[in-house]
This record gives structure tokens, sequence and C-alpha cells, in this order.
């Protein structure tokens, strides 16, 4: 079970649910039912919108014979990186950047890091010289340029 966890870690037990229902060609209305569960609420734990409570992680495990635990393993896990991301969301300084360059989403939503070459790319191809310079402050000098030349 470790090997296995260390690869899906940070998941949402709910979408690896899914996955198991399927390979086992199980529907999820009739799964919630034979263990006593809502359909709603199994189709909101696959959707990723509602955690995995242990009562309902041990029913499931006891019925599809898997290893007691291991959807709360993964609730945890999937807790421990939905906190990471709450305190690693370094940003620009928004009031240094016109939303308008973020027109297809939202700003606040943006991966900064994830998405930095797209970042850098956009705002060097649209943005003034004030964006410019917020996101060499932001990225540094070196991956700024670095991803700029990439494009060019």
């Amino acid at each position: 079970m470790k090997d296995t966890i260390s690869i899906i870690k940070g998941v949402h037990p709910g979408i690896i649910l899914e996955r198991e229902l399927k390979l086992r060609k199980i529907g999820k209305s009739r799964f919630a039912l034979s263990v006593n569960e809502f359909p709603q609420t199994l189709v909101a734990i696959t959707k990723g919108k509602r955690n995995m409570n242990t009562s309902l992680a041990l029913k499931i495990e006891h019925t599809l014979g898997l290893e007691e635990g291991y959807f709360m393993i993964l609730q945890v896990y999937y807790n421990i990186e939905k906190e990471k991301k709450k305190k690693n969301t370094r940003h620009p300084d928004f009031s240094k950047l016109r939303r308008i360059l973020f027109w297809d989403t939202a700003i606040e939503k943006i991966d900064w890091e994830k998405q930095k070459n797209a970042v850098i790319k956009r705002v060097f191809e649209r943005g003034n010289a004030a964006e410019k310079k917020e996101i060499i402050l932001f990225y540094g000098q070196e991956i700024a340029t670095a991803t700029r030349k990439k494009y060019e």
C-alpha cells in the first residue's frame, strides 16, 4: 500500500474511488446504495467536491476488499496538499497588473509557479512597462529573460 500511496498522494480519494469503480464496472449509484449511502454523496466525493469521512471510507474499503484506512490516508494527504497550496500562494502585486491582461482567467486563481512560462510570455507580449517590471521583480531577471527569449 505504501508504494501506491506515494504515487498518488495529494490526489483526492474520490478520484481514486471513481477509477476503482470504473475498473470494476460498478455504477456509482448502485454502489452507493450497496453501502447504504446516498448516491448524491458518493457522486460529490468522486468529483472531489466533498471529503471522504471515516465511516464511509471503512464501508467502501470493506465492500471493495481494499486495505483498511486506504481512503482516509489519501484524504489526509489531499488535505495536506491543499493546505500547502494555500500557504504557498505567492503572487506578484496585483495592483501593478491590469486584469485585462489575464482576460481569460481569474487572476487570483493563477498558479504563478506552475504557469510562469505562460504568464511571462503573456506579459511580455501584451503588457506595458510597469507590468513587465513587476514580472521581472516577481520571477527575477534571470528567469524572466530566459523564458522571454525562449518564445522570441
